[in-house]
């Protein structure tokens, strides 16, 4: 296609980086939807049933933000790329083992998996401080909800 078909409310630096930045959370949110429904098919334990549960609400909530999150580079006239090929390549997500596994290995794994995403969209909220508030606001929404989400992951194991 020749000219782009979604003209940015951002200047060129400032749509590059923030594209940049929304298709990095892309590929993380899509790949912690995955490995949270590889979580919940393989879980077994004593407290199956609430962390079964509770991976699907993770699994809702990473969805959610997901489309949130490629919509929004829409928006600003950067084509989101979700394919599966790109997020194996580009996600920062820790990997998750095969097979089944306890409850409290998931809940740990979970934990680990929450803890390092949070980390990685508390950068890409200091990098859009810079280039776009708008999509920062979204960055710092979806934030607080994987922080909500961690913190009832670690309550699980104290």
């Amino acid at each position: 296609m020749g000219k782009a078909p979604i003209t940015s409310p951002l200047e060129a630096g400032a749509k590059e980086e923030t594209g940049r930045v929304l298709q990095e959370a892309l590929v993380d949110l899509i790949d912690l939807s995955l490995v949270a429904k590889q979580a919940h098919w393989n879980v077994v334990g004593r407290n199956f049933r609430s962390v079964h549960l509770q991976l699907d609400e993770l699994v809702a909530a990473a969805r959610q933000y997901t489309d949130q999150v490629a919509e929004r580079a829409s928006a600003i006239g950067v084509s989101p790329d979700g394919r599966a090929a790109t997020v194996a390549k580009d996600s920062g997500v820790p990997d998750f083992d095969t097979g089944w596994r306890d409850d409290e290995a998931v809940a740990r794994a979970i934990t680990t998996t929450l803890g390092e995403v949070v980390q990685r969209m508390r950068a890409r909220i200091k990098t859009t401080d810079d280039t776009d508030l708008v999509t920062q606001d979204l960055i710092i929404e979806l934030t607080a909800k994987l922080e909500e989400a961690h913190w009832m992951w670690q309550a699980q194991l104290a």
